[in-house]
């Protein structure tokens, strides 16, 4: 099974941003782990992240090395993960295609979703937990009746049982995350695109109804996460031609001001896959951890 991996000359560094300061700070640096995808657990004290199929606690502030989770065989897990509200449960897609919860400290994991049909290969990528914890935002990927992979965005109880699709047509959508109320889905779609490609930031009700697009520029946007203070909306942001979010491309994180409108470049760096997949916000709203990838060698184009 493959994995990505840091190249001989580049590094992986889990970074921290303060909203109010607008400094960032470098809490773990690695030329060895690729690690992804960080989350905040909901006590403040630690990020959790993706490595190699597996899980893995850091300090937020640096202070300690990266502490394996505890991911039963034979599962093995992407980069799409979240963590409940009340901090007891990490909440994990799996790349058999299912979702499953498994204690904070590790151990054994109970199964949220049920297997679809094999032959229409669907699968689930986790991106958000409602504010109450008791809905699940994910899209799901699977073969049309034409035998083309489509993917949407669907909700589902945390509990388990059947699923709710809120979108159902031919563009590739992703990134599905809560707003800070639980009222409305923000996420990134390649409908309003100008070429192929060239997704946008839209946001819609948790019914699916109301759909409003938020970003209109010539970048390849993807990734959108509000802040749980409802105050800002972060997003990663491709070169435009980018197609889907590879690893390794010069990319812009960016913040959303949600009273005023305005956007900001955050930060500039070699990164993509990886960098912000899932949820990185400090409980409070006021920081957000994400991952680059800097390297020597001059960043590859798309």
């Amino acid at each position: 099974m493959t994995f990505l991996t840091l190249q001989a000359d580049q590094r992986a560094e889990v970074r921290v941003f303060d909203v109010d300061t607008g400094e960032t700070a470098v809490v773990f640096s690695s030329t060895e782990r690729f690690v992804e995808a960080p989350n905040w657990h909901p006590g403040g004290e630690w990020l959790v992240l993706n490595v190699e199929g597996g899980l893995v606690r850091l300090r937020a502030d640096g202070t300690s090395s990266l502490e394996p989770i505890a991911v039963p065989e034979p599962l093995v897990l992407n980069n799409d993960h979240v963590i409940s509200p009340d901090g007891e449960q990490l909440l994990v897609s799996a790349r058999d295609g299912q979702l499953y919860r498994i204690p904070w400290r590790g151990g054994v994991a109970s199964r949220i979703t049920e297997p679809s049909d094999p032959a229409l290969r669907f699968k689930y990528y986790l991106h958000g937990v409602s504010p109450d914890g008791q809905t699940l935002a994910a899209i799901g990927g699977g073969l049309d009746a034409s035998g083309d992979w489509v993917t949407n965005v669907y909700t589902l109880s945390a509990s388990g049982g059947p699923h709710t699709q809120l979108t159902d047509d031919a563009f590739a959508d992703d990134g599905c995350d809560f707003s800070a109320d639980g009222e409305t889905i923000w996420f990134n779609s390649e409908r309003a695109g100008e070429y192929p490609g060239h997704a946008q930031l839209f946001r819609m009700g948790i019914d699916g109804t109301g759909l409003q697009r938020v970003t209109h520029d010539d970048r390849v946007n993807w990734f959108p996460h509000p802040s749980p203070d409802g105050q800002h909306v972060l997003y990663l942001s491709y070169p435009a031609g980018t197609t889907g979010h590879p690893p390794n491309l010069d990319v812009e994180l960016r913040l959303i001001d949600l009273s005023s409108g305005d956007e900001r470049v955050i930060d500039s760096f070699l990164g993509g896959q990886g960098t912000t997949n899932v949820p990185g916000w400090s409980p409070d709203g006021r920081r957000v951890a994400y991952v680059a990838y800097p390297t020597t060698q001059a960043a590859v184009r798309p």
